[in-house]
């Protein structure tokens, strides 16, 4: 954070300032209050050559360094007070359950309508659908654009709110288009630069929200919470983040559970954290377990996979997904959990 000894920097200082900052890979914004201005530093304010070359102006004050390399999601930050709302829940004040299919089957949209309905009177709150998927193997189904208009029709039909993951730039306006309210960067693009700061600017000044999940070679937690940074830094800070599970898988699991990262994520970040229990263990019958735990550790919600005829599902769905049944039992007892540790009033 820049502080000048005056009220405000001439725009000749302002100039001269921004040169040094972009020089180290970063930027300058202005913080406007009603007596003086300060400048904050956008990215890594870290390296000690440019916080001497600022220092070293006559018209600076000083340089107050914010050790965290995240500046709107620190937990500290001025948007710590921002509440994210999606499907008549505030994120923090009630459970947020997100629940669908993995992928939605193009022809076959009846599996996907009646799972609307079902998710829906199970306690969702947001409807899931994957309509384009990533593939490690290339021949696998990819996903369909008449996907979409599947996902909307199921969101007309229930007036749930609907989430779905967008890979490139073409798939992220179709889905804004569309209409689509939640989006999802999936694992396989969580550290994908580029796209983060896509979403960022096709997102500014909306009220859509992204579901970032973590990646599954994420490092540090400092890197997932950097990552979210991407995109909130473009003006609208609705990022909710999403663990899902890492590498290396724990055997008998899909990925190594992630879900005790939650109070470590909330020491450090506002952001809300919804967890995805189904990626992480990547069976059905783990997944209430790995439910109810992520809750325990203090997560806001949960994202599930659910089908009412998995067996007939595709892309994940066969394996991970849970029935109706289960997921509404899964959600009564997740409440159960959510109450037990909420404060006494």
């Amino acid at each position: 954070m820049i502080l000048p000894k005056s009220n405000r920097l001439s725009p000749e200082q302002v100039t001269a300032v921004t040169e040094i900052v972009e020089s180290f890979g970063c930027r300058v914004q202005p913080i406007v209050g009603a007596v003086r201005t300060i400048y904050a530093i956008v990215g890594d304010e870290r390296d000690e050559l440019m916080i001497n070359r600022l220092e070293g102006l006559p018209y600076i004050e000083r340089i107050d360094r914010i050790q965290s390399p995240f500046k709107l999601l620190d937990i500290r930050s001025d948007l710590a007070t921002h509440q994210i709302a999606i499907g008549g829940v505030t994120l923090g004040k009630e459970l947020l359950i997100i629940a669908g299919h993995c992928t939605i089957d193009p022809k076959n949209p009846g599996y996907f309508y009646e799972t609307a309905q079902a998710v829906k009177e199970a306690g969702a709150h947001v409807l899931r659908g994957g309509v384009w998927k990533p593939r490690t193997n290339p021949y696998a189904f990819q996903g369909d654009d008449k996907s979409l208009e599947i996902l909307m029709e199921a969101s007309r039909r229930t007036g749930l709110p609907v989430d779905t993951e967008v890979m490139d730039e073409d798939q992220l306006r179709l889905a804004l288009d569309a209409g689509v309210p939640m989006l999802q960067v999936g694992a396989r693009n969580a550290l994908n630069y580029s796209l983060l700061r896509q979403i960022g600017a096709a997102v500014a000044g909306r009220k859509t929200v992204v579901l970032l999940k973590r990646s599954l070679h994420m490092g540090t937690l400092n890197e997932f919470i950097s990552a979210a940074e991407y995109i909130a830094n473009f003006g609208n800070p609705s990022v909710i983040l999403c663990p899902r599970g890492t590498a290396p898988a724990l055997d008998g699991y899909r990925n190594h559970p992630d879900e005790s990262i939650v109070p470590l994520l909330k020491e450090r970040t506002w952001a809300p954290v919804v967890v995805d229990p189904s990626h992480s263990v990547g069976k059905a019958a783990y997944v209430p377990a790995c439910a109810l735990a992520a809750i325990a550790y203090g997560a806001d919600g949960l994202c599930i996979e659910a089908h009412v005829l998995p067996s007939k599902g595709i892309g994940d769905d066969p394996k991970q997904a849970v029935t109706p049944v289960v997921l509404t039992e899964t959600i009564r007892r997740a409440r159960e959990v959510w109450a037990l540790r909420r404060p006494a009033v």
